[in-house]
């Protein structure tokens, strides 16, 4: 339980922070209203480092594709895979409840639909399936293979999630441009489904059709990468 928890935790705060900074950017009469990419990418990558930190207890995973693929490899128990997908995806509901809760006041008067789903969720720039699924799969093959290279390295004490959160930027300044780079399914699918409850005025619909690529393409980029990584280092 205290690993659910300590997932949990993590979780809301990235998802609290990562869509916060997306609302920020995006929703009208915001004051971080059209600061672009560069912000959305930053943003994401600091919420990564702090939610790591916050769940140190339980290694900070924060991420099922991280969950699941080190598991894949004996990495960790197949028994504590539930309680941390749980604390995961109910912390990035949380998390996304959270950030409607802080811009309540700028959903109505942002007109468009689309950009209220991106605060929540990831989508195609271009929807092309196979080329929105390769992007995913290896953006998250990456994350997960880097991780555990970082692994063999000393870091000063503390700073390994920092490290970890300016490599998220860099997989977002390169690989997000055509999917948004959920590469983690918590991330998407949690504020997926507050997008879906919550009465946002004018939202529409919350693009359920797509909603299956980052949630499998980042679970079989996370495994893939840790078993590459694993034949060819040990």
């Amino acid at each position: 339980m205290d690993y659910l928890v300590s997932e949990l935790i993590g979780t809301m705060i990235l998802t609290l922070f990562g869509c916060g900074v997306v609302a920020n950017v995006l929703l009208e009469k915001s004051k971080g209203q059209n600061s672009g990419w560069i912000v959305i990418t930053m943003g994401w990558g600091m919420a990564v480092t702090f939610a790591v930190y916050a769940s140190k207890l339980s290694g900070g995973h924060i991420n099922p594709a991280v969950t699941i693929g080190l598991a894949s490899i004996g990495a960790m128990e197949w028994a504590l895979v539930p309680y941390y997908l749980a604390g995961q995806f109910i912390g990035a509901f949380i998390g996304a409840v959270l950030c409607y809760l802080v811009y309540k006041c700028h959903w109505e008067p942002t007109q468009d639909a689309g950009l209220k789903l991106a605060v929540f969720s990831t989508g195609p720039a271009i929807p092309c399936t196979f080329e929105n699924f390769l992007c995913e799969f290896l953006g998250t093959f990456f994350l997960l293979f880097i991780i555990m290279a970082l692994g063999a390295h000393e870091f000063a004490l503390g700073m390994g999630p920092l490290v970890v959160g300016f490599y998220i930027l860099s997989i977002g300044l390169s690989l997000g441009g055509p999917t948004g780079y959920a590469i983690n399914p918590a991330r998407d699918l949690g504020p997926r489904i507050a997008h879906a409850l919550l009465p946002i005025p004018g939202k529409g619909g919350s693009d359920w059709g797509y909603s299956w690529v980052p949630v499998i393409a980042p679970i079989c980029g996370g495994i893939a990468g840790c078993h590459v990584y694993k034949l060819i280092f040990g």
